[in-house]
């Protein structure tokens, strides 16, 4: 994100905040390489006293609501990394801050911006694929290797204490963004805990189950252990005229596979790596995450500019129908497997029962009524695992620098 500012022609990159002095040194680093001149902060307070009209939320994944809320009543543009929000009442006050604000609200689930994913889009919404009936999404990331790096030996970090469908947006996002459908129902599953040996608590994997909003079935897989190399960034369309999904392995989302009913050049399946929407100088240079990262941003711009790409832009609502379901699919892992109706942020007829509702696995918000990280029981972990974790992220900094 900190690449596509420092070189996008739109946009002037002025400020960086972060609590990671790591991360705001790699920060400095890149500013400096292309002759631009940021202020650092590593104070939230003094960041937001800073003069700038666009905010880019790349905080802990639970905690980008509340700084968006700030933000937006700040009068600032908000473009927001995954996920939206943490609890049901969040939702809610995030939805009517937007509505209330006027600015640009923006979520950046880049895995709806992959080359597949776009592709499968443009052929679904042309209608080569007929009416949609069954899609699929995957996001399986064997993070073990890099956890110290990425939880740094906390304890009581998210990424150690979350439920297993909390990280849903990877893999259910590409569904809504392909159909423009969204889920009416939710059904969740997960598996043991198999990652208490390095400080993970919640269940293995995750699926949500959903009916959409035309009547079509979704299942969202996602998890951070399951053994897999490399990652499973992948998704699924089923139509009345034909499927197309992208590479599970070999292209992977860069590519994908097509079947076409009637169609001479698809008797069986179609293998391509289709062309990326847009094509830049800028895009081409920016290479994370498939090379979707570029979008995410890009996208935002455009909406705060008012051009017709802006379009491309996920706003709160949808953002919220890829959000909310992961939380409520923990609420049906819990209930034992119950269906659980998922709102239309909307309407605001559908808001009122959510207000105050605080369901979460952290205790920061739900206080002792935080949810259990694992509905098959919360693993022990005792303190030598995270200590060991801490010290392998102190060796990863020494030779990173």
């Amino acid at each position: 994100m900190v690449e596509v500012f420092s070189r996008h022609p739109d946009a002037e990159l002025v400020a960086v905040c972060d609590r990671n002095k790591a991360a705001l040194d790699a920060c400095r680093k890149v500013s400096a390489s292309v002759g631009k001149k940021v202020t650092f902060y590593e104070d939230a307070d003094r960041f937001f006293e800073h003069d700038f009209d666009a905010v880019v939320l790349a905080n802990y994944a639970n905690e980008h609501a509340p700084y968006a809320v700030r933000a937006l009543e700040s009068g600032r543009h908000v473009v927001s990394e995954v996920l939206a929000c943490q609890t049901m009442n969040e939702a809610v006050e995030l939805v009517e801050t937007v509505e209330k604000s006027g600015k640009v609200y923006a979520y950046a689930e880049n895995y709806c911006y992959f080359r597949a994913t776009q592709e499968i889009k443009r052929l679904y919404r042309s209608g080569a694929l007929g009416e949609f009936q069954h899609g699929e999404g995957e996001y399986v990331h064997n993070c073990e290797p890099i956890w110290p790096e990425i939880t740094y030996g906390d304890p009581y970090h998210w990424r150690n204490i979350m439920y297993s469908t909390f990280y849903c947006t990877h893999s259910l996002g590409p569904m809504l963004t392909i159909t423009g459908t969204r889920p009416v129902r939710v059904v969740g599953f997960e598996t043991p805990n198999t990652g208490a040996g390095f400080g993970q608590l919640g269940g293995s994997s995750a699926m949500e189950l959903c009916q959409m909003s035309n009547g079509a079935t979704v299942k969202s897989l996602h998890a951070v252990h399951l053994k897999r190399e490399p990652s499973s960034l992948w998704c699924c369309i089923y139509g009345t005229r034909g499927m197309a999904e992208a590479d599970r392995w070999g292209h992977g989302s860069d590519a994908v596979n097509v079947f076409l009913e009637g169609d001479r050049e698809t008797p069986y399946e179609k293998h391509y790596v289709p062309r990326w929407p847009i094509d830049t100088a800028l895009s081409r240079k920016i290479g994370g995450h498939g090379g979707s990262d570029f979008y995410t941003m890009h996208f935002f711009l455009e909406k705060i500019l008012g051009r017709s790409d802006g379009a491309e832009s996920i706003d709160v609502y949808t953002a919220l129908d890829m959000t909310t379901p992961g939380i409520l699919a923990y609420k049906s892992i819990l209930a034992g497997n119950r269906p659980f109706e998922v709102p239309d942020f909307r309407k605001k007829s559908a808001r009122d029962r959510f207000r105050g509702d605080n369901f979460t696995f952290d205790p920061k918000v739900a206080g002792e009524k935080a949810a259990p990280s694992c509905s098959f029981g919360v693993p022990k972990v005792p303190k030598s695992v995270y200590d060991r974790q801490r010290r392998l992220y102190e060796d990863h900094l020494k030779k990173s620098r």
